[in-house]
């Protein structure tokens, strides 16, 4: 049964009395008076209210309550036990769910009921919704300007070890093992007795992480080929060719061999390392975990952020820099493919920048192009060096059709002319010939003339290039560093690089809510700043009014003083 509590409705009397004004200035002060301010009433809970029944069964915990402490518990990185001690006697926990009764009902959650309402959220990406409406309200609150942001990715890992080639193979046949034992015992019974010995007993498992390096070779042939052993074995039986563990046997044979068949033989050949795919599996207990060059092993995400470009320590006080985009991927996906989504998505919810800031990934011409159709300028570097002795493409002269008016020596073409997005210029042969720049000129010798051949992209990516060596471009860029201490700043009070989960939807839950956190966060040091000000503002003012208060006493006592003292003698001689 559903059990809301309507956080909108104000108590006749203060439920918080009973605190001292400097614990409950402080607690005002803190992350848990914005929460219960600003947030706790904005919280999704209808999107999980949806999947309790209104009227039937026993209520469950109070949605608020639940979806605040699944939050809390991301954002300080907690265990289910420690979440739910912290629920239970933490003061703070209590002000920002507005939690003021002292009951069990109110402030005790168990471990098994975090893990039901986490799944229900990860299955349902209300995870996705809670950010989405933090965010906005954040936005909506501090009046962020969402004109400038910066994007890049931060690399996470699960919960999982990191396992060599021959770690992969006898992880997943020993998993394919325990299964079937479990689940169909009696084909289990007619596989080899080896088999047995070799994957699920200690001692066999043992044997495998104490190979000599010159083994290693023969002990990968060897599990290879019990590997293609099982999957030839049960090919053909339904019932388990369904099971997960035997899916992933199947892959781990595509992904690491290649199956030759000669006959009535077959040759398993291992695959050389660089002929393995990225998205190859890394390990049997997380298989949406992949593989980048750069990172290694585990997740990425996509953080798109708003700043500000000032110096001015106060104004940056006073300044909230929002998280606005979220996006966790797989770590082989390529940061050139995050930009375009991050865009529409913040544009859908009316926070889309007129500037991004990216690296060189991110800043790909056809992203540039897509980001100028949606009206957006994106800041990166190009792709590549250019050779000192080269001449750019850019020293040329163009007019506004694109076409050549005149080269970097002051030469003009003898006739220049474009057909779509390509263009091509004739020079004289007798000038081109002469020119001492013509090894690193771009202009080719060709039967009648000499000719520069290019299209509009690589005139785009020349001109970008050229700008990069002015001091405007450095000035305008240098903001991006900046995304560099938000992405150790949500590793460092989050823990994000290093999860307790597996799979993509789980990684996804912790890597949104504690992006939320860090949200939050940095709301309340603004909002600490702005307090700050209003403090002093209106201290000055009180004490400017005390002043002025005995400033009129003293004039009033003075103009009775003077006025009687008229009565007696003539004011006039006094002044």
């Amino acid at each position: 049964m559903i059990n809301i509590k309507n956080h909108k409705q104000q108590q006749i009397f203060d439920p918080w009395s009973y605190l001292g004004p400097k614990r409950r200035r402080l607690l005002d002060e803190s992350w848990a008076g914005l929460f219960q301010r600003e947030i706790l009433h904005e919280l999704p809970v209808h999107k999980l209210a949806c999947y309790f029944d209104s009227g039937f069964g026993r209520p469950s915990k109070e949605l608020y309550t639940s979806l605040g402490a699944l939050l809390f518990q991301q954002t300080n990185d907690l265990t289910d036990e420690e979440a739910c001690q912290q629920l239970a006697f933490n003061i703070q926990w209590h002000y920002a769910l507005n939690l003021y009764e002292e009951s069990d009902a109110a402030k005790y959650i168990c471990p098994k009921t975090l893990w039901t309402l986490r799944s229900i959220l990860t299955e349902n990406s209300i995870d996705v919704d809670i950010f989405d409406a933090v965010r906005n309200k954040l936005a909506q609150v501090f009046k962020v300007n969402t004109d400038d942001q910066r994007i890049d990715s931060v690399h996470i890992k699960s919960n999982m070890r990191k396992l060599g080639r021959i770690g992969i193979f006898v992880s997943g046949i020993s998993k394919f093992l325990r299964n079937l034992k479990r689940s169909h015992r009696g084909r289990f019974d007619a596989i080899e007795n080896g088999f047995e010995v070799k994957y699920l007993s200690e001692k066999g498992k043992r044997s495998f992480s104490m190979i000599k390096p010159s083994d290693s070779h023969k002990t990968l042939s060897e599990v290879s080929n019990d590997l293609h052993c099982l999957v030839e074995q049960f090919k053909d039986c339904s019932d388990v060719t369904g099971m997960d563990s035997y899916k992933l046997l199947v892959r781990i044979l595509n992904e690491q061999c290649n199956v030759i068949e000669s006959g009535k033989e077959t040759e398993i050949e291992i695959k050389k390392p660089k002929d393995i795919s990225s998205d190859s599996l890394q390990n049997p207990s997380d298989p949406e975990a992949t593989y980048s060059g750069h990172k290694g092993q585990g997740y990425q995400v996509q953080i798109m952020e708003t700043y500000t470009k000032t110096e001015d320590e106060a104004e940056k006080a006073q300044t909230l820099n929002l998280i606005t985009h979220v996006e966790v991927e797989q770590s082989h996906k390529s940061d050139a493919n995050a930009l375009i989504p991050a865009i529409e998505e913040t544009k859908e919810q009316g926070l889309a920048p007129k500037e991004v800031l990216a690296d060189s990934l991110y800043g790909s011409d056809e992203n540039c192009q897509t980001a100028k159709e949606l009206e957006v300028t994106v800041l990166s570097p190009v792709m590549g060096r250019k050779k000192d002795k080269d001449i750019n493409l850019s020293e040329f002269q163009f007019n506004e059709k694109g076409d050549v008016v005149r080269c970097p020596s002051g030469n003009s073409p003898i006739k220049a002319h474009g057909k779509k997005s390509r263009h091509s210029a004739c020079f004289n042969r007798r000038h081109c010939s002469k020119c001492c720049n013509i090894r690193g000129c771009p202009v080719k010798k060709g039967e009648k003339f000499y000719y520069l051949r290019y299209t509009d992209k690589e005139l785009r990516v020349a001109i970008r290039r050229a700008y990069e060596d002015t001091d405007e471009f450095i000035d305008r860029y240098r903001w991006r560093a900046g995304v560099e201490a938000t992405m150790s700043e949500y590793d460092r009070r989050t823990g994000v690089k290093q999860l307790r989960v597996r799979g993509l939807q789980n990684v996804r839950f912790c890597a949104v809510l504690k992006a939320v956190g860090i949200n939050i966060f940095r709301a309340t040091a603004v909002r600490k700043a702005l307090i700050g000000i209003n403090n002093k503002i209106f201290a000055n003012n009180y004490i400017f009014s005390l002043v002025k208060e005995q400033v009129l006493r003293i004039y009033d006592y003075v103009s009775r003083f003077l006025s009687n003292f008229g009565k007696i003698y003539d004011c006039e001689r006094v002044f």
